[in-house]
């Protein structure tokens, strides 16, 4: 999928690889949602699926924190407070410990209400304050919420199609 330069593309790119994520999300049994047998995102770790949801609800959570602490006016930590750039496998981490108790369809609805959320920002503005200046150093507000929705979700996608594949689930 190219890269959303506007409004209109990225509302598309959130819900055509979102959906997709759905769709995987649900086909899995949930008693196979802990298991884990899916590469982490630190080198060197294993992550579940209900990990890997929970990776992509920190993220869409992020996105939602600094897009408010920006329109409030205030300093924002990138990526989150404490953490560096070059430390988001330990953010994965957290990520994956913030959401451990929440059941795994819980998780989901917890993701979908925060992807929604995201979906309201985006109508809420329009291309010249998604795409049409810098947002965070060089990057645009668009691209910014791109990074960490459509395509993390499409990244899902696919290592879950490769996982089911390995597991032998349909």
């Amino acid at each position: 999928m190219a890269i959303p330069q506007n409004k209109t593309e990225l509302l598309a790119a959130i819900d055509k690889t979102y959906r997709k994520l759905v769709a995987d999300f649900t086909a899995i049994p949930v008693e196979r949602t802990a298991e884990k047998t899916l590469e982490g995102h630190a080198k060197g770790t294993m992550m579940s699926v209900h990990d890997l949801a929970a990776h992509l609800l920190g993220w869409n959570l992020l996105v939602i924190k600094w897009y408010r602490g920006r329109k409030a006016g205030e300093e924002v930590d990138f990526p989150e407070t404490g953490y560096k750039w070059n430390e988001l496998g330990r953010l994965a981490q957290k990520f994956y410990a913030d959401h451990a108790a929440l059941p795994f369809p819980d998780l989901l609805a917890e993701l979908d209400r925060a992807k929604s959320d995201i979906v309201a920002i985006i109508e809420a503005e329009d291309d010249t304050s998604l795409y049409g200046r810098p947002w965070y150093e060089k990057w645009t507000l668009g691209r910014m919420i791109q990074f960490n929705t459509s395509s993390p979700y499409a990244n899902a996608h696919t290592r879950l199609v490769k996982w089911r594949k390995a597991q032998a689930l349909s």
